[in-house]
């Protein structure tokens, strides 16, 4: 599997000890998982969040973000943010956040 170990670092840096995250090798890359849902990872050397569909092209109009298509079909409700987006701590804290939050509302279903 290849994939940024230093991208993954830094999400693990941002995550600290969230309770009920784990990780598991998907899609060739590394998951990150809050009670057995994908919220983000890393694929090659691309941050992959997953968001809210309905927001989906809300956000896919911000820089450095691009569908999620390694099928040829677009997963929607998951993108790639590449690494001119994620260049600070910060950038990756919102991205954590904003799939963190989503997949935590999806347990509440």
């Amino acid at each position: 599997m290849v994939y940024n170990e230093k991208l993954a670092d830094r999400i693990r840096k941002t995550l600290g000890k969230s309770k009920g995250v784990t990780e598991k090798h998907m899609f060739g890359g590394l998951s990150f998982l809050v009670n057995g849902k994908m919220f983000c990872g890393v694929l090659k050397n691309e941050m992959v969040v997953r968001i809210n569909p309905k927001q989906y092209e809300e956000f896919l109009n911000k820089p450095h973000v691009r569908p999620m298509d390694f099928t040829g079909k677009p997963m929607k409700g998951f993108l790639f943010v590449d690494h001119h987006g994620i260049k600070n701590d910060n950038a990756i804290k919102q991205w954590v956040q904003i799939s963190l939050n989503y997949a935590k509302s999806l347990l509440k279903k």
